[in-house]
């Protein structure tokens, strides 16, 4: 049986169960500083708000929320059309930057990075990427809703 440290497996019921493990903080800091920008949209792929980087690329364009909102629209087209469920995440890749999308509870979240950052991050930032809550671009200096 292959698990990685985020599950934990039920033998009685041979099913998988998803567990939040913490992950190291100075990991956290990492992604956090990768990121250069945050779209949140609601499950039909509606933007409802976007974050920039005041002191990136993204603090002049956010066509990158567009391109988003156009992937998760073929996603639901494909969803209904070919009755492809299970969506778990996508990345987007664009000249110069790269969207990781993740779908949470109620929402679908698309994290901005630089497009060489997101080939290093690996597994565990799509994992931290579902638990992200965006709220905390708020308070963060780095990023100013747009």
């Amino acid at each position: 049986m292959n698990f990685d440290r985020n599950q934990e497996i039920d033998t009685e019921s041979n099913s998988t169960l998803t567990v939040k493990a913490p992950l190291d903080p100075a990991l956290l800091q990492h992604y956090q500083s990768c990121m250069i920008g945050a779209a949140v949209f609601d499950l039909s792929g509606l933007p409802k708000e976007y974050f920039t980087s005041t002191n990136g690329a993204t603090s002049t364009t956010t066509t990158w929320v567009q391109t988003t909102f156009q992937a998760l629209g073929l996603r639901s087209l494909l969803s209904s059309s070919l009755q492809v469920d299970g969506f778990r995440h996508a990345v987007i890749q664009g000249e110069g930057y790269s969207a990781l999308v993740v779908k949470q509870s109620g929402r679908y979240i698309a994290l901005l990075t630089n497009q060489q950052d997101i080939m290093s991050l690996g597994e565990s930032f799509i994992q931290w990427a579902r638990q992200f809550e965006p709220a905390e671009l708020r308070a963060n200096p780095r990023f100013r809703v747009t």
